[in-house]
Parts: C-alpha cells; structure tokens; sequence
C-alpha cells in the first residue's frame, strides 16, 4: 500500500528543471537533501498567496528550493539566499539563471548568521523565509526571521522531524535538541500565528503578527 508522500507524488510530476538540479546535486557529491517535492510546490503557493517579493533563504544548495520560491513571485520579486559554500551558490546561481531568475537573487556567501547581522545592520525586512540549513542554529534563525519581518511575513521551517530523530525522546544530540527549541518557539511565541505539517520530513510554517 503506498503512503501518503508516494500517493501524492504520483499524482504530481517534477518538471525536468527541477529533476536536472537534483542529478547536479548528486553529481557534485552533495547532500541530498532538497526541499521534498510535495513541499516545494506548497512554497510556490505560499509566496504567490501572500504576494510576497522580498524572499530570504537560508541554505541554497543546488537551487532547487530557490526555483520554487521565485516561481511563486509577484513581478520585481527579489531573493536573498544565504549559502555557507561558495560552490553551492554558484550551482544554485547556474539553475536559478537557467530558470529564468538569475537577475532576481542575491548570494551572499559565509556563516549565516553573519549575513544575517549585515542584513540587520543594513535594515532589511523580508516578507517570506525559507529557513533549510544547519539546524544547530536553527532557534537563531527563526529568531531573525522575526526580527527582519515585515508584517504578516511568512516563515517556512523545513526538516524539524530529523527523519524520526526530533521523535525519539531518547535521542539528545545537539541538533536534535536545537530543532526541538525551534519546534517548541514557533509553536508558543506569542508574535506567531503557526502550525506545523507532518508530511515527508516536517514543515513549520507560521505568520508573524
């Protein structure tokens, strides 16, 4: 009997574009670990539902979750992604360029929580976050995201179920503990509107107020 994730999948089709960025992903010895796909398209919805057009993503990769995110932009949409690799960026950059977006994102390169300081100091506000990183850091970021928030600013939260391991409460690694805090914030911060979806990995979403 198929699950729910495979039903779905079978009902929806990856476009070759975002096929082609998972081969690169693999071919460049990279983790494979993309947005699910069921996921990416709810992205594509979320931004285009709330209009939004100033996007900040935290962890490029290879660009898939990128694509997504610009599909869904209203006109003179801009992405500011955050990526720790510079050889992830200019992948994700190669795709992104291929999908028709590559005037419409912005790199910047090195720890992200640096980058996210500079953004502060420079007085950014971001109306969607797409936060799918190191998770050690993740209270951190949705800490930011708050802070950079226009209002009514959409933020995304992928992996908060660790394949299983958030679950096991025998399980006590620094990251596992970190994505807890990050579960038990967005679930009781009192400037958040959020729920949190149990399909493939786990998806946090919530509005700021």
């Amino acid at each position: 009997m198929l699950n729910q994730e495979e039903y779905s999948e079978m009902l929806y089709t990856e476009d070759e574009l975002l096929l082609e960025v998972k081969k690169a992903i693999l071919a460049n010895g990279m983790p494979e670990v993309s947005v699910a796909p069921g996921y990416g398209r709810l992205l594509s919805m979320l931004v285009r539902l709330s209009r939004s057009t100033r996007i900040l993503e935290i962890g490029a990769l290879g660009g898939y979750s990128g694509i997504c995110l610009c599909r869904g932009f209203a006109s003179g949409g801009q992405l500011t992604s955050l990526e720790l690799k510079a050889e992830y960026a200019e992948l994700a950059q190669s795709h992104l360029t291929k999908a028709g977006f590559g005037e419409a994102v912005e790199y910047r390169i090195g720890p992200a929580l640096d980058s996210l300081k500079e953004l502060e100091a420079e007085g950014r506000t971001f109306d969607f976050y797409f936060i799918d990183a190191d998770k050690l850091n993740y209270p951190d970021y949705l800490e930011y995201a708050i802070r950079l928030a226009a209002p009514g600013a959409i933020i995304a939260g992928d992996n908060i179920f660790l394949r299983g391991r958030t679950l096991n409460l025998e399980r006590n690694g620094p990251a596992i503990q970190a994505v807890r805090s990050f579960n038990e914030r967005i679930a009781s911060d009192e400037r958040l509107i959020s729920t949190l979806l149990p399909a493939y990995d786990g998806l946090a979403l919530a509005m700021v107020k």
